[in-house]
Protein backbone atom coordinates (compact mmCIF):
# COMPACT_ATOMS: atom_id res chain seq x y z
CA UNK A 1 0.00 0.00 0.00
CA UNK A 2 1.32 3.46 -0.89
CA UNK A 3 2.02 5.61 2.14
CA UNK A 4 0.92 9.22 1.98
CA UNK A 5 3.53 11.84 2.75
CA UNK A 6 2.78 13.98 5.84
CA UNK A 7 1.53 16.95 3.83
CA UNK A 8 -0.76 14.80 1.72
CA UNK A 9 -2.01 13.01 4.84
CA UNK A 10 -2.78 16.29 6.60
CA UNK A 11 -4.65 17.54 3.53
CA UNK A 12 -6.71 14.36 3.20
CA UNK A 13 -7.94 14.67 6.80
CA UNK A 14 -9.21 18.25 6.47
CA UNK A 15 -12.92 19.00 6.63
CA UNK A 16 -12.87 21.44 3.69
CA UNK A 17 -10.65 21.81 0.64
CA UNK A 18 -10.18 25.07 -1.26
CA UNK A 19 -9.60 23.77 -4.78
CA UNK A 20 -11.14 21.48 -7.41
CA UNK A 21 -14.51 19.72 -7.51
CA UNK A 22 -13.86 16.97 -4.99
CA UNK A 23 -12.50 13.44 -4.97
CA UNK A 24 -12.25 11.64 -8.30
CA UNK A 25 -13.85 8.44 -7.08
CA UNK A 26 -16.43 6.04 -8.49
CA UNK A 27 -19.23 8.27 -7.21
CA UNK A 28 -18.37 10.77 -9.98
CA UNK A 29 -19.40 8.20 -12.58
CA UNK A 30 -22.38 6.89 -10.61
CA UNK A 31 -23.78 10.40 -10.25
CA UNK A 32 -23.56 11.02 -13.99
CA UNK A 33 -25.50 7.81 -14.71
CA UNK A 34 -28.15 8.11 -12.00
CA UNK A 35 -30.91 9.26 -14.38
CA UNK A 36 -29.82 7.38 -17.51
CA UNK A 37 -32.27 4.78 -18.80
CA UNK A 38 -30.87 1.27 -18.96
CA UNK A 39 -32.05 0.66 -22.50
CA UNK A 40 -30.15 3.63 -23.95
CA UNK A 41 -28.10 2.31 -26.86
CA UNK A 42 -24.35 2.74 -26.63
CA UNK A 43 -22.09 4.05 -29.35
CA UNK A 44 -20.07 1.52 -31.35
CA UNK A 45 -16.67 2.30 -32.87
CA UNK A 46 -17.36 6.04 -33.02
CA UNK A 47 -20.88 5.81 -34.42
CA UNK A 48 -24.34 6.05 -32.87
CA UNK A 49 -26.68 8.77 -31.68
CA UNK A 50 -25.13 9.15 -28.23
CA UNK A 51 -21.69 10.12 -29.59
CA UNK A 52 -22.89 11.93 -32.71
CA UNK A 53 -25.29 14.16 -30.75
CA UNK A 54 -22.56 15.11 -28.29
CA UNK A 55 -20.07 15.84 -31.05
CA UNK A 56 -22.59 18.10 -32.78
CA UNK A 57 -23.31 19.88 -29.50
CA UNK A 58 -19.58 20.57 -28.98
CA UNK A 59 -19.12 21.73 -32.58
CA UNK A 60 -21.89 24.29 -32.11
CA UNK A 61 -20.38 25.41 -28.78
CA UNK A 62 -17.02 26.03 -30.46
CA UNK A 63 -18.39 27.46 -33.70
CA UNK A 64 -16.79 24.81 -35.91
CA UNK A 65 -18.27 22.71 -38.71
CA UNK A 66 -17.57 19.39 -37.01
CA UNK A 67 -16.14 17.87 -33.85
CA UNK A 68 -14.89 14.43 -32.85
CA UNK A 69 -14.65 12.83 -29.41
CA UNK A 70 -11.29 11.25 -28.56
CA UNK A 71 -10.19 9.38 -25.43
CA UNK A 72 -7.38 11.83 -24.60
CA UNK A 73 -6.06 15.29 -25.30
CA UNK A 74 -2.64 13.85 -26.07
CA UNK A 75 -4.17 11.89 -28.94
CA UNK A 76 -6.24 14.85 -30.12
CA UNK A 77 -3.37 17.31 -30.35
CA UNK A 78 -0.85 14.99 -31.95
CA UNK A 79 -3.45 14.13 -34.59
CA UNK A 80 -4.24 17.80 -35.24
CA UNK A 81 -0.60 18.77 -35.73
CA UNK A 82 0.05 15.74 -37.98
CA UNK A 83 -2.86 16.70 -40.25
CA UNK A 84 -1.66 20.29 -40.62
CA UNK A 85 1.90 19.13 -41.32
CA UNK A 86 0.70 16.72 -44.00
CA UNK A 87 -1.42 19.42 -45.61
CA UNK A 88 1.46 21.87 -45.96
CA UNK A 89 4.19 19.28 -46.51
CA UNK A 90 6.42 20.62 -43.73
CA UNK A 91 7.01 18.40 -40.70
CA UNK A 92 7.60 21.28 -38.34
CA UNK A 93 5.41 23.03 -35.74
CA UNK A 94 5.92 25.84 -33.23
CA UNK A 95 4.80 26.13 -29.63
CA UNK A 96 5.80 27.31 -26.13
CA UNK A 97 8.80 25.64 -24.41
CA UNK A 98 6.47 24.40 -21.64
CA UNK A 99 3.80 23.08 -24.02
CA UNK A 100 2.24 19.77 -22.91
CA UNK A 101 3.54 18.07 -26.05
CA UNK A 102 7.08 19.13 -25.20
CA UNK A 103 7.28 18.18 -21.52
CA UNK A 104 4.58 15.60 -20.76
CA UNK A 105 4.25 13.27 -23.75
CA UNK A 106 7.61 11.46 -23.98
CA UNK A 107 8.30 13.13 -27.34
CA UNK A 108 5.29 11.41 -28.92
CA UNK A 109 5.05 13.99 -31.69
CA UNK A 110 8.68 13.51 -32.63
CA UNK A 111 8.88 9.73 -32.22
CA UNK A 112 5.55 8.79 -33.82
CA UNK A 113 5.34 11.45 -36.51
CA UNK A 114 8.94 12.66 -37.00
CA UNK A 115 7.69 16.22 -36.55
CA UNK A 116 10.28 18.81 -35.53
CA UNK A 117 9.44 21.56 -33.09
CA UNK A 118 10.32 25.24 -32.86
CA UNK A 119 10.15 26.63 -29.31
CA UNK A 120 8.90 30.21 -29.04
CA UNK A 121 9.29 32.76 -26.20
CA UNK A 122 11.04 32.48 -22.86
CA UNK A 123 9.70 29.88 -20.46
CA UNK A 124 8.28 32.41 -18.00
CA UNK A 125 5.96 34.29 -20.38
CA UNK A 126 3.34 33.70 -23.06
CA UNK A 127 3.99 33.78 -26.80
CA UNK A 128 3.65 37.26 -28.32
CA UNK A 129 3.30 38.32 -31.95
CA UNK A 130 6.96 39.31 -32.25
CA UNK A 131 8.04 35.78 -31.30
CA UNK A 132 6.18 34.45 -34.33
CA UNK A 133 7.27 37.18 -36.69
CA UNK A 134 10.92 36.58 -35.76
CA UNK A 135 10.81 32.83 -36.49
CA UNK A 136 13.60 31.98 -38.90
CA UNK A 137 12.17 28.56 -39.80
CA UNK A 138 9.01 27.81 -41.73
CA UNK A 139 6.35 25.82 -39.84
CA UNK A 140 3.05 24.22 -40.79
CA UNK A 141 1.26 25.04 -37.57
CA UNK A 142 1.49 27.19 -34.45
CA UNK A 143 -0.02 25.87 -31.21
CA UNK A 144 -1.21 28.31 -28.54
CA UNK A 145 -2.25 27.13 -25.08
CA UNK A 146 -4.94 29.18 -23.33
CA UNK A 147 -4.24 29.51 -20.46
CA UNK A 148 -0.52 28.63 -20.25
CA UNK A 149 -0.75 26.18 -17.37
CA UNK A 150 2.91 25.72 -16.49
CA UNK A 151 3.38 29.45 -15.82
CA UNK A 152 0.34 29.88 -13.62
CA UNK A 153 -2.33 30.10 -16.29
CA UNK A 154 -1.11 33.33 -17.89
CA UNK A 155 -2.87 34.61 -21.02
CA UNK A 156 -2.05 36.89 -23.94
CA UNK A 157 -4.47 39.76 -24.51
CA UNK A 158 -7.37 39.11 -26.88
CA UNK A 159 -5.97 41.81 -29.17
CA UNK A 160 -2.72 39.83 -29.34
CA UNK A 161 -4.66 36.70 -30.24
CA UNK A 162 -6.34 38.53 -33.10
CA UNK A 163 -3.00 39.84 -34.36
CA UNK A 164 -1.43 36.38 -34.22
CA UNK A 165 -4.42 34.86 -36.01
CA UNK A 166 -4.24 37.44 -38.79
CA UNK A 167 -0.49 36.98 -39.18
CA UNK A 168 -0.79 33.19 -39.38
CA UNK A 169 -3.57 33.31 -41.98
CA UNK A 170 -1.65 35.82 -44.08
CA UNK A 171 1.45 33.63 -43.96
CA UNK A 172 -0.08 30.20 -44.51
CA UNK A 173 0.45 28.96 -40.94
CA UNK A 174 -2.36 26.95 -39.36
CA UNK A 175 -3.27 28.02 -35.84
CA UNK A 176 -4.25 25.31 -33.34
CA UNK A 177 -5.75 25.99 -29.92
CA UNK A 178 -4.75 23.90 -26.93
CA UNK A 179 -7.94 24.90 -25.17
CA UNK A 180 -7.92 22.20 -22.52
CA UNK A 181 -9.22 24.92 -20.18
CA UNK A 182 -10.90 27.07 -22.83
CA UNK A 183 -14.17 27.57 -20.94
CA UNK A 184 -12.23 28.80 -17.92
CA UNK A 185 -10.68 31.76 -19.80
CA UNK A 186 -13.90 33.09 -21.32
CA UNK A 187 -14.84 35.23 -18.28
CA UNK A 188 -11.50 37.07 -18.45
CA UNK A 189 -11.74 37.72 -22.17
CA UNK A 190 -15.46 38.49 -21.92
CA UNK A 191 -15.90 36.55 -25.15
CA UNK A 192 -17.89 33.50 -26.19
CA UNK A 193 -16.22 30.22 -27.10
CA UNK A 194 -17.23 30.88 -30.71
CA UNK A 195 -15.50 34.26 -30.71
CA UNK A 196 -12.24 32.82 -29.35
CA UNK A 197 -12.30 29.73 -31.54
CA UNK A 198 -12.98 31.74 -34.69
CA UNK A 199 -9.35 32.84 -34.52
CA UNK A 200 -8.12 29.22 -34.77
CA UNK A 201 -8.18 26.57 -37.50
CA UNK A 202 -8.53 23.71 -35.02
CA UNK A 203 -9.46 23.50 -31.37
CA UNK A 204 -8.99 20.95 -28.59
CA UNK A 205 -10.86 21.09 -25.28
CA UNK A 206 -10.63 18.77 -22.28
CA UNK A 207 -13.74 17.13 -20.89
CA UNK A 208 -12.35 16.42 -17.43
CA UNK A 209 -10.31 19.43 -16.29
CA UNK A 210 -12.60 22.36 -15.49
CA UNK A 211 -15.71 20.44 -16.48
CA UNK A 212 -14.86 17.47 -14.26
CA UNK A 213 -15.85 14.53 -16.45
CA UNK A 214 -14.20 11.13 -16.30
CA UNK A 215 -11.91 11.49 -19.29
CA UNK A 216 -11.88 12.45 -22.95
CA UNK A 217 -11.38 15.34 -25.33
CA UNK A 218 -13.03 17.13 -28.21
CA UNK A 219 -11.20 18.10 -31.40
CA UNK A 220 -13.03 20.54 -33.66
CA UNK A 221 -12.45 22.11 -37.06
CA UNK A 222 -13.77 22.07 -40.61
CA UNK A 223 -15.35 18.96 -42.09
CA UNK A 224 -12.28 17.78 -44.01
CA UNK A 225 -10.07 18.20 -40.94
CA UNK A 226 -12.45 16.14 -38.77
CA UNK A 227 -12.80 13.39 -41.39
CA UNK A 228 -9.02 13.07 -41.40
CA UNK A 229 -9.03 13.18 -37.58
CA UNK A 230 -11.37 10.18 -37.48
CA UNK A 231 -8.96 8.19 -39.66
CA UNK A 232 -6.10 9.01 -37.33
CA UNK A 233 -8.30 8.19 -34.34
CA UNK A 234 -8.67 4.68 -35.75
CA UNK A 235 -4.93 4.44 -36.39
CA UNK A 236 -4.24 5.46 -32.80
CA UNK A 237 -6.59 2.81 -31.43
CA UNK A 238 -8.95 5.50 -30.19
CA UNK A 239 -12.07 3.90 -31.68
CA UNK A 240 -12.94 1.81 -28.65
CA UNK A 241 -15.96 -0.41 -29.13
CA UNK A 242 -17.88 2.08 -26.98
CA UNK A 243 -17.04 5.39 -25.33
CA UNK A 244 -20.38 6.16 -23.71
CA UNK A 245 -19.12 6.17 -20.07
CA UNK A 246 -16.90 9.13 -20.95
CA UNK A 247 -19.49 10.86 -23.14
CA UNK A 248 -22.39 10.60 -20.70
CA UNK A 249 -20.27 11.86 -17.81
CA UNK A 250 -18.80 14.66 -19.93
CA UNK A 251 -22.26 15.83 -20.99
CA UNK A 252 -23.60 15.59 -17.44
CA UNK A 253 -20.82 17.66 -15.89
CA UNK A 254 -20.75 20.08 -18.81
CA UNK A 255 -24.37 20.94 -18.11
CA UNK A 256 -23.63 21.19 -14.40
CA UNK A 257 -20.52 23.38 -14.56
CA UNK A 258 -20.04 25.16 -17.88
CA UNK A 259 -22.14 28.11 -16.65
CA UNK A 260 -20.12 28.39 -13.41
CA UNK A 261 -16.85 29.58 -14.97
CA UNK A 262 -17.50 33.22 -14.02
CA UNK A 263 -18.06 32.13 -10.43
CA UNK A 264 -14.83 30.10 -10.38
CA UNK A 265 -12.93 33.05 -11.87
CA UNK A 266 -14.18 35.49 -9.22
CA UNK A 267 -13.41 32.99 -6.46
CA UNK A 268 -9.90 32.47 -7.84
CA UNK A 269 -9.23 36.20 -7.62
CA UNK A 270 -10.55 36.25 -4.07
CA UNK A 271 -8.40 33.31 -3.00
CA UNK A 272 -5.29 34.68 -4.70
CA UNK A 273 -5.76 37.90 -2.74
CA UNK A 274 -5.71 35.91 0.49
CA UNK A 275 -2.49 34.14 -0.44
CA UNK A 276 -0.88 37.43 -1.44
CA UNK A 277 -1.77 38.91 1.94
CA UNK A 278 0.43 36.33 3.68
CA UNK A 279 4.09 36.82 4.50
CA UNK A 280 6.55 35.53 1.86
CA UNK A 281 3.76 34.13 -0.34
CA UNK A 282 2.73 35.38 -3.78
CA UNK A 283 0.66 34.12 -6.67
CA UNK A 284 1.41 33.84 -10.37
CA UNK A 285 -0.30 35.70 -11.94
CA UNK A 286 -0.67 38.22 -9.12
CA UNK A 287 -4.31 38.56 -10.20
CA UNK A 288 -5.58 35.35 -11.83
CA UNK A 289 -6.93 35.49 -15.38
CA UNK A 290 -8.84 32.19 -15.10
CA UNK A 291 -9.86 29.80 -12.35
CA UNK A 292 -6.24 28.66 -11.92
CA UNK A 293 -3.00 30.13 -10.59
CA UNK A 294 0.24 29.10 -8.90
CA UNK A 295 1.07 29.82 -5.26
CA UNK A 296 4.76 30.56 -4.64
CA UNK A 297 6.46 30.35 -1.24
CA UNK A 298 9.71 32.29 -1.13
CA UNK A 299 11.29 29.77 1.21
CA UNK A 300 12.65 26.23 0.94
CA UNK A 301 10.17 23.39 0.45
CA UNK A 302 11.32 21.47 3.54
CA UNK A 303 10.76 24.58 5.68
CA UNK A 304 7.31 25.41 4.30
CA UNK A 305 5.83 21.90 4.48
CA UNK A 306 5.68 21.72 8.31
CA UNK A 307 3.85 25.06 8.38
CA UNK A 308 1.22 23.90 5.89
CA UNK A 309 0.78 20.63 7.79
CA UNK A 310 0.24 22.49 11.06
CA UNK A 311 -2.16 25.05 9.57
CA UNK A 312 -4.24 22.36 7.86
CA UNK A 313 -4.42 20.25 11.02
CA UNK A 314 -5.34 23.19 13.24
CA UNK A 315 -7.95 24.78 10.94
CA UNK A 316 -9.40 21.84 9.03
CA UNK A 317 -8.91 23.76 5.79
CA UNK A 318 -7.18 21.88 2.95
CA UNK A 319 -4.75 24.29 1.28
CA UNK A 320 -2.63 21.82 -0.68
CA UNK A 321 -1.55 18.19 -0.67
CA UNK A 322 1.86 18.84 -2.26
CA UNK A 323 4.66 21.31 -2.89
CA UNK A 324 7.04 21.35 -5.86
CA UNK A 325 10.57 22.63 -5.44
CA UNK A 326 11.68 25.36 -7.84
CA UNK A 327 15.12 25.83 -6.28
CA UNK A 328 16.69 25.75 -2.83
CA UNK A 329 14.79 28.84 -1.71
CA UNK A 330 11.44 28.63 -3.53
CA UNK A 331 8.55 26.17 -3.97
CA UNK A 332 5.01 26.27 -5.32
CA UNK A 333 1.75 24.45 -5.93
CA UNK A 334 -1.13 24.88 -8.37
CA UNK A 335 -4.70 25.92 -7.56
CA UNK A 336 -7.72 25.26 -9.77
CA UNK A 337 -10.99 26.53 -8.35
CA UNK A 338 -14.02 24.29 -8.72
CA UNK A 339 -17.18 23.49 -6.78
CA UNK A 340 -15.54 22.98 -3.39
CA UNK A 341 -14.51 26.57 -2.67
CA UNK A 342 -18.08 27.87 -2.40
CA UNK A 343 -18.82 25.27 0.28
CA UNK A 344 -16.10 26.49 2.68
CA UNK A 345 -17.39 28.86 5.40
CA UNK A 346 -15.86 32.31 4.90
CA UNK A 347 -14.95 32.62 8.56
CA UNK A 348 -13.02 29.34 8.36
CA UNK A 349 -11.09 30.59 5.31
CA UNK A 350 -10.26 33.85 7.09
CA UNK A 351 -9.05 31.95 10.14
CA UNK A 352 -6.88 29.63 8.05
CA UNK A 353 -5.13 32.47 6.24
CA UNK A 354 -4.65 34.44 9.42
CA UNK A 355 -2.98 31.36 10.87
CA UNK A 356 -0.88 30.82 7.73
CA UNK A 357 0.35 34.42 7.76
CA UNK A 358 1.13 34.18 11.46
CA UNK A 359 3.12 30.96 11.08
CA UNK A 360 5.06 32.26 8.07
CA UNK A 361 6.02 35.41 9.99
CA UNK A 362 7.02 33.45 13.09
CA UNK A 363 9.26 31.18 11.07
CA UNK A 364 10.79 33.54 8.50
CA UNK A 365 10.37 37.19 9.51
CA UNK A 366 13.69 38.74 10.43
CA UNK A 367 13.52 40.15 13.93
Amino acid sequence: MNQKNPLQAAYSHTKYQLANHGKRNIQVLKKAFQNIEGDLESDMYGKGQIIEDFQEKMAILLGKEKAVFLPSGTMAQQIALRIWCDEKGIRKVAYHPLCHLEIHEEDGLKELHKIETVLLAEKNRVIELNDIMEMEEGVSCLLLELPQREIGGQLPSFETLKQISTYCRNNGIKLHLDGARLLEVLPYYQKSAVEVCSLFDSVYISLYKGIGGISGAILAGNQDFIEQSKIWKRRYGGDLISLYPYIISADYYFEMRSHKMQQYYEEAKELAGLFNSCYDISTLPLVPVSNMFHVHFHQAKEQVEPILIEVQRQTGIGITSYLKEIDETTCYFEVSIGDLYANVPKESITKAFRKLDEKMKQRFHCK
